[in-house]
């Protein structure tokens, strides 16, 4: 699919802010959520599927609606995002992130949207440090990452501890949805706040309002799509909030 560019005057507004924080000498972060903002999919629910298809996991009889009920609970979907990471109780991390670097591979066509991985591209030839904040697991998300010239670390996402190689089922906290996304960056970044943010949904809104000077809200979600409704949500509370909002379709 062809996406639309971002206009010309953001481009001119993130250089300018960086040719002045520059000048300040200050160390500089920028955070990305994942799923929607990044790339047109879902990683983590991808590398779900992907499980189900070709791991031999003690899943539920359906899976699917296993996952989905769980993120309906208390209207609360952070034991439903840590579930998909303990499923791999017992699992060799090595093992997981084999998996999860074939499920990315079978991704066709690349997922990535241009303009996102052209940003991230500029952020890093000027020494801004590039986080990727995502509510999905983190092994999931690292081969994307990796297609963007980013390194496993750079990744921040739901996961459980690893212990003598194997994952285990205790979690790591915290969650890394809504607030616990910010709070997982600045553990991450030792306090230091992110100047740019970009997401895509209502679930990304803390991570934007924690970045000091530039706020990108996206959508490529179309009007059929579950995620239409949170995504417009976002758009209209960057319209409200003077930030950059954009719809790539």
């Amino acid at each position: 699919m062809n996406y639309k560019a971002y206009p010309d005057s953001y481009w001119q507004k993130i250089e300018d802010c960086l040719k002045q924080l520059k000048n300040s000498k200050q160390p500089l972060v920028a955070a990305f959520d994942a799923d929607g903002t990044l790339w047109d999919t879902d990683l983590g629910e991808n590398f779900f599927q992907y499980q189900i298809e070709h791991n031999e996991l003690n899943l539920p009889a359906d899976p699917w609606n296993h996952y989905l009920d769980l993120k309906k609970i208390n209207d609360d979907p952070r034991p439903a995002y840590l579930w998909l990471a303990q499923i791999n109780h017992h699992q060799t991390i090595d093992q997981v992130k084999s998996w999860a670097t074939d499920a990315f591979a079978a991704i066709q066509p690349n997922p990535i949207f241009a303009e996102q991985h052209k940003l991230i591209q500029l952020l890093r030839a000027n020494d801004v440090s590039v986080y990727i904040v995502t509510a999905s697991i983190k092994w999931a998300v690292e081969p994307g990452a990796r297609a963007l010239g980013l390194t496993d670390d750079c990744v921040i996402g739901v996961e459980t501890q690893i212990v003598n190689g194997l994952v285990t089922d205790k979690p790591v906290y915290p969650v890394t949805y809504r607030a616990g996304k910010v709070e997982a960056l600045l553990k991450k970044t030792n306090q230091q706040q992110p100047f740019l943010s970009s997401g895509n949904t209502m679930g990304d809104f803390e991570l934007l309002e924690a970045a000091t000077h530039l706020r990108l809200a996206v959508s490529a979600a179309s009007r059929d799509d579950r995620l239409f409704r949170t995504e417009s949500e976002l758009l209209q509370k960057a319209a409200d909030l003077n930030w950059l909002g954009h719809r790539f379709i």
